[in-house]
Formats: structure tokens, C-alpha cells, sequence
């Protein structure tokens, strides 16, 4: 089994706490780290909680997802060494585009520029 196979099959439940654990250490919370992952997938915290409880591989996570969003292919950068933006399997740059945004967040970022979102003009 190939490595990409590996994470495919590998529990969402069992990483996520991975995710979490990561954004806490640099002082995010595990809301935030739950805002990226709908953000991303459009999941709705309810869905997001059902998953993690069905313990879904990765694969059929992202294949479940209701909406994944368009603006996620703004997402670029480096992720374990590779451009997230080249990653040729469907799946694993869904993969890492939630790698990166995690990373995004752990590392200080506004949730709002790791979320691909413009600021709203003042009124």
C-alpha cells in the first residue's frame, strides 16, 4: 500500500485530534480548528461531529463533504514539501489544503485571511 493509500484509509477522528492539539499549542482554539474544517468542507458543526463519531477514513470524508468550497483553490504554499496547488490526486490535495490551513492558523494568521475571505468595506 502506497502512502497516499495509507492516509486515505486513515481515520479523520484519529488525526483531527491532531489538528486540534496543534492549533492549541500556538493558542487557537478547537472552534477555530472546527471553523476551517466546515469552512473548507461544508460540513455544519452538527455534520463535522457526526463524522468524527462514524470514524470516516479521509477519503470518504472529503467524498461526503456537502459543498466543498470554490475558494479553496486560492489556497497555495508548501505542505510537507510539496506545492499544495500541484498535487495531481484529488483527494490528497484536499488533504493538504486542510493541512495548510491548520498551519495557517497555528501559526498566527487572522481566521479571516485563512479563510480566503475579504475584509467588508466600512460603512
Amino acid at each position: 500500500m502506497d502512502r497516499n493509500q495509507r492516509i486515505f484509509t486513515t481515520s479523520f477522528a484519529s488525526v483531527y485530534p491532531l489538528y486540534v492539539a496543534k492549533a492549541e499549542r500556538k493558542g487557537r482554539t478547537r472552534a477555530e480548528v472546527d471553523t476551517v474544517i466546515c469552512w473548507l468542507t461544508g460540513y455544519s458543526p452538527k455534520q463535522l461531529e457526526q463524522q468524527l463519531k462514524a470514524q470516516v477514513d479521509f477519503e470518504t470524508f472529503f467524498r461526503e463533504a456537502p459543498q466543498l468550497n470554490p475558494a479553496r483553490r486560492l489556497i497555495t504554499g508548501v505542505v510537507c514539501g510539496v506545492r499544495v496547488e500541484d498535487i495531481p490526486d484529488p483527494t490528497m490535495r484536499e488533504i493538504r489544503y486542510l493541512d495548510k490551513l491548520v498551519d495557517e492558523l497555528a501559526k498566527g494568521k487572522a481566521l479571516e485571511k485563512v479563510l480566503r475571505t475579504e475584509p467588508k468595506p466600512a460603512a
